[in-house]
């Protein structure tokens, strides 16, 4: 088979690979349909995640088809149409009994880290039963591969973790596919006022289009200073961090209120620099963390239902074999305008 391979920092190739096969009784072996790259693969290929070694094939993200299922493998048959967590879990260990998917004792992002991932033609997943969903009929594949990471990403670490509540005032400092993943999602906790905080105007605009209230260019402006402007000098209630470097970081301490939360979902890796002489008088939370997508039952009942529609993310479409074209459009994504690239077998 085909596959996307890290072959160090900076360093990709689309190889032939030895096809995947059952290795474990809980295993399934999937054809990949559609996949997608996510921002942390880019992190990945500049060697801010160093636990991937050369010769991994990337992604954690996609749908496919069943193609061979372990011996304990329950709940799925060859030709079942399945969703890809980003996140494999047991569903037996002490963390998965918390919900801590992201921790299981077997599992949690292993895919396109620690194992083969989701770009490829085939993918292993371990432990199936708890790490695959059945696609609803009649779904629209594309918006699915949303629902693998970056909207529970977008929801449990961003929204539920930033203690979003009807009223309040809410800054998200990144408008990439994890900030619009918030910013989608936020919405069904219905804050008073969102606002979107980004150096790109494109982005700026279907930002608005999403359902940002107010929206805050980075470069064309102080944003500090005009998120606390708009808020007359309070600050907002929550401040999402969803990019991954310090600046951004650090905007979130500049801006948020008195009795308010940092929710950080962006992979860092640099060290930020926390103000604690500053924040320790303002009674706040700051909250971090890996998905853990107890939350993707729900996304996919709010997907089939309409209320929300991920594939809108969407802007990109290529084949699997156009995959290192795809990595140059989602690698510029300013000059590309792209937002969220769809790969399909």
């Amino acid at each position: 088979m085909k596959a996307l391979v890290y072959q160090g920092p900076g360093k990709k190739d689309w190889i032939e690979k030895e096809k995947p096969g059952i290795e474990k009784p809980t295993d399934v072996i999937v054809r990949i349909t559609k996949t997608t790259i996510c921002g942390t693969d880019l992190h990945i290929l500049k060697g801010d995640v160093p636990a991937v070694t050369p010769g991994r094939t990337l992604g954690h993200e996609g749908v496919g088809v069943v193609e061979e299922v372990g011996g304990a493998v329950a709940n799925f048959k060859p030709g079942d149409a399945v969703l890809i967590s980003c996140v494999t879990s047991c569903g037996r260990c002490a963390n998965c009994k918390r919900q801590l998917y992201a921790h299981c004792a077997d599992g949690g992002w292993i895919l396109g880290h620690k194992i083969d991932g989701t770009q490829a033609q085939y993918v292993r997943i371990p432990h199936g039963d708890n790490s695959l969903y059945p696609i609803p009929e009649g779904s629209d594949d594309e918006a699915l591969v949303m629902l693998s990471d970056i909207m529970p990403t977008g929801m449990e670490i961003g929204v539920q973790a930033g203690g979003v509540k009807p009223g309040d005032t809410v800054a998200i400092v990144g408008a990439g596919p994890v900030g619009m993943s918030v910013l989608l999602t936020a919405q069904f906790y219905s804050p008073g006022r969102i606002i979107m905080i980004d150096m790109d105007p494109a982005r700026l605009e279907l930002a608005r289009q999403f359902g940002a209230t107010d929206v805050v260019q980075v470069g064309a402006e102080d944003a500090a200073a005009r998120v606390l402007e708009l808020t007359d000098g309070q600050g907002v209630d929550v401040a999402i961090e969803a990019v991954g470097i310090p600046a951004t970081f650090d905007i979130c301490q500049k801006i948020v209120s008195a009795g308010g939360n940092i929710a950080n979902v962006g992979v860092h890796g640099k060290p930020v620099q926390l103000h604690i002489e500053e924040l320790w008088i303002k009674n706040i939370n700051i909250s971090m963390g890996l998905v853990c997508t107890n939350t993707t039952p729900m996304l996919l009942k709010t997907l089939k239902s309409g209320k929300v529609d991920p594939g809108r993310l969407v802007t990109h479409r290529f084949k699997l074999d156009e995959i290192m074209q795809a990595y140059e459009v989602f690698g510029n994504a300013a000059r590309e305008k792209a937002m969220k690239v769809i790969i399909s077998a």
